[in-house]
């Protein structure tokens, strides 16, 4: 695994040189070829600096260990301790990105939330989902567009369904599809008792560029279930 990550960084470092290169970078479909590998191998070169940067603390621990004084040493053991277990957690991390890739894991998704058991207080479990997604998409500088809602009027929602625009999109959502559960109390729980509620999310990979259409059913009040058609691409 190592001597894969070896070569990756070293691939990263060739790479970071040749986009800085004039040459290169009037040479604009080779740029940006080179450009989007370096994406693609960020996440692991970054994560492989963090486990060098550890296994030399490791190192360094257990020289004081050896050499330094008593309350060197002490202090060496305990840190010797985290940085062990975070070694560990490193590594883990890193054979998970080094599995090969998921064909669509940069596509866009269709990101749908439904309340589950739980009545207005699964609702708002739903729409704090919605909330945090929304949100995480912005930090990712992912675009959103909320195509469908169907709230309760006391702040929570039945069901939302949300298009996500982004690289990576997929691979970074893709786990969030499931059963969710929260355990709390609610605001308007005067005796103390915890809550327990549901709601379910679904991930769809979408092309990024498609004329694929999205039909979703909205309830309307007094009157049977409308179905709402978007495109997107």
């Amino acid at each position: 695994m190592f001597d894969k990550l070896d070569f990756i960084r070293e691939k990263y470092e060739e790479l970071s040189k040749k986009v800085s290169d004039p040459a290169v970078i009037g040479n604009q479909p080779v740029w940006q070829k080179y450009v989007r590998e370096m994406g693609e191998m960020e996440p692991i070169v970054r994560k492989y600096g963090e486990y060098r940067k550890a296994r030399d603390g490791i190192t360094d621990a257990k020289e004081i260990l050896e050499d330094g004084d008593e309350e060197m040493r002490e202090l060496a053991k305990m840190e010797l301790a985290e940085l062990e277990e975070t070694i560990e957690e490193l590594e883990e991390e890193l054979k998970v990105l080094l599995l090969p890739k998921d064909p669509n894991d940069e596509k866009n998704v269709i990101l749908e939330i439904r309340a589950g058991t739980g009545g207005e207080e699964a609702a708002l479990f739903g729409a704090d989902l919605l909330r945090m997604y929304t949100r995480y998409a912005e930090r990712n500088r992912w675009k959103t567009e909320l195509m469908e809602i169907n709230d309760t009027g006391l702040g929570g929602i039945k069901e939302a369904v949300m298009l996500i625009k982004g690289r990576g999109a997929y691979s970074r959502l893709k786990f969030e599809s499931g059963a969710h559960r929260v355990q709390r109390v609610p605001e308007t729980e005067s005796s103390g008792r915890i809550h327990t509620s549901a709601a379910t999310v679904a991930v769809l990979w979408i092309p990024t560029t498609c004329a694929w259409m999205y039909t979703g059913r909205r309830e309307t009040a007094g009157s049977a279930s409308t179905r709402q058609t978007r495109r997107f691409g």
